[in-house]
């Protein structure tokens, strides 16, 4: 029998949770991090490379797959698990960043949706908040986001309330399409910029609609470290204990430190991997940019803590030397071993749940990675 979607948290650490979440294609320790598979690939690496890191669950991104290669064509395969031959869980994000952030064109309507043009070809579409969950269902992902507007980082306040008073009409609409899928989840989206009673104000709403997580929007959009765990310090002693939380679009190692710190249990970001493809290298003894010419006789190793995929055995000389003449091989190593760090972080993490010794852990890394 298929497991339904479910969540249970293990362990606390003060504000810091271990937890598990059950889902018919696997089970996901939380903390997580989700790599991201923008258009059905995690650039640059193998899914199998990726489940070995400890990989558990990967983004994939709705707008993207619905304009390339349209959901049709991953549906004539089975839908985007047997497109991209993923075993792993998968969440699909509602579009609506990409909307506001890639667009050529974009006009928001309270009713129709999002208005838009491609930043491919110019070509005119309507992203609802019920076209989004129906692409999400054709894609057959795992957990589903609901639509909502992300607007960039603004001190106006009426217009971030506006904006978040459209994207809870939108969760609404979006839980109405989603329908009964207990194998599935969607996860509510909390908006409000940086203002703390409109957070709470935007989660209480949301609470009342019912989701089977909460998600944090609308941070990684310019703010500091600093106003983000604000924002976090404002809204997680509300957040529901029973239901996973999750900060979209988070961020560096000491984000996610901060993070978990404060009681949220999945992140993704596009760093490790975009970072792997330009050069920068995230280890235990902090950030490497392995193109400075530092590194042209350096033969130790990145990490000398990584043994997965025997990647100590290319030294800092030669993954500099892949870099400076653009062989692909440098970004792919790179990619790989910046995921696998970031999946490291996370065990590490868990592990000192676990043991009550996490806010040791903390401090011990805050400001070194």
């Amino acid at each position: 029998m298929a497991l339904n979607f479910s969540f249970n948290v293990l362990n606390n650490d003060k504000n810091s949770r271990l937890g598990q979440i059950k889902t018919h294609r696997g089970i996901i320790d939380t903390p997580a991090f989700m790599p991201v598979g923008t258009q059905a690939t995690v650039k640059g690496t193998f899914i199998d490379d990726i489940i070995k890191t400890g990989s558990q669950i990967i983004l994939a991104n709705t707008y993207h797959l619905m304009l390339r290669p349209g959901t049709k064509r991953i549906l004539s395969q089975g839908g985007l698990h047997e497109f991209m031959n993923c075993k792993l869980p998968i969440l699909t994000d509602s579009g609506g960043f990409q909307v506001m952030s890639l667009s050529k064109l974009n006009k928001v309507d309270k009713d129709k949706g999002a208005i838009f043009q491609s930043h491919i070809d110019g070509k005119k579409f309507i992203l609802s908040p019920e076209e989004s969950i129906r692409v999400q269902t054709s894609l057959n992902s795992d957990i589903l986001m609901v639509m909502d507007e992300c607007p960039k980082k603004s001190n106006d306040y009426k217009k971030i309330k506006s904006s978040m008073n459209m994207s809870i009409h939108w969760a609404e609409r979006s839980k109405v399409a989603f329908g009964k899928n207990p194998k599935k989840a969607l996860f509510g989206i909390i908006q409000g910029g940086l203002f703390n009673d409109l957070r709470i104000d935007s989660l209480n709403q949301l609470i009342n609609i019912g989701f089977d997580g909460y998600a944090v929007g609308g941070l990684a959009v310019g703010e500091s470290q600093k106003e983000m765990f604000k924002v976090l310090d404002g809204i997680v002693n509300v957040m529901p204990k029973d239901k996973p939380r999750y900060l979209m679009g988070v961020g560096t190692p000491s984000d996610i430190l901060g993070a978990v710190k404060r009681g949220i249990d999945m992140f993704d970001c596009v760093l490790p991997t975009r970072s792997g493809r330009t050069g920068l290298a995230f280890t235990w003894n902090g950030r490497i940019n392995i193109r400075n010419s530092k590194y042209k006789n350096d033969n130790s190793p990145l990490d000398n803590n990584t043994n997965k995929f025997n990647l100590n055995k290319y030294t800092k000389n030669y993954l500099n030397h892949l870099f400076n003449t653009n062989e692909m091989l440098g970004s792919m190593l790179l990619t790989l071993h910046n995921v696998n760090f970031y999946q490291e972080l996370m065990n590490s993490i868990r592990n000192n749940i676990k043991k009550g010794k996490f806010h040791q852990f903390h401090d011990k890394y805050i400001n070194k990675l």
